[in-house]
């Protein structure tokens, strides 16, 4: 499955002052080809850039490759699981910010504690919701765009300060 994009008309001086939801890149991560069939066609809603992955290691490449915005991750995949993807995801200083959603059929309180323990933002059990999925995931990349944004204003302040201390 290939990364699908979906384009708005939109203002950029727009953009520029407010992200949205639609520039948001989210991963899909799930083994199950109907399962991450079934995500991505309930994440189109969002109007958002949707790459897939199909398991931990495809997935840590695909975050190298083009870091996005939310990750969705099943938990039970082979080579690498998504306990294990969640962790090595989160130990990493440029990718820990990503806010990572664990999906699974597993619902014991077991594997919720260890999904937490591996950082993982929320917890969704299969089978997935699609209101309570794209409320978590417009909630999660709310945060996520307005972090950002918050970063980039502090960066320019400093341009800005060390440029008035230089003058």
């Amino acid at each position: 499955m290939t990364p699908q994009t979906h384009d708005k008309n939109t203002n950029p001086e727009t953009q520029a002052e407010s992200p949205s939801i639609e520039q948001a890149r989210v991963l899909v991560v799930d083994d199950n080809e109907q399962n991450l069939e079934l995500l991505v066609a309930y994440l189109e809603e969002l109007g958002s850039e949707i790459q897939t992955a199909c398991d931990g290691i495809e997935a840590i490449s695909a975050v190298q490759a083009n870091q996005p915005d939310i990750i969705i991750l099943d938990v039970m995949m082979p080579r690498m699981s998504g306990f294990q993807a969640c962790q090595q995801l989160k130990n990493d200083m440029l990718t820990r910010d990503i806010p990572i959603v664990m999906v699974t059929a597993l619902n014991e309180v077991g594997d919720i504690e260890r999904a937490v323990e591996c950082g993982a933002d929320d917890f969704l059990t299969k089978p997935v919701n699609k209101l309570e999925l794209l409320t978590r995931i417009r909630s999660l990349l709310r945060v996520r765009l307005l972090k950002r944004q918050l970063d980039q204003t502090l960066a320019e302040m400093r341009r800005l300060k060390s440029q008035e201390n230089d003058a």
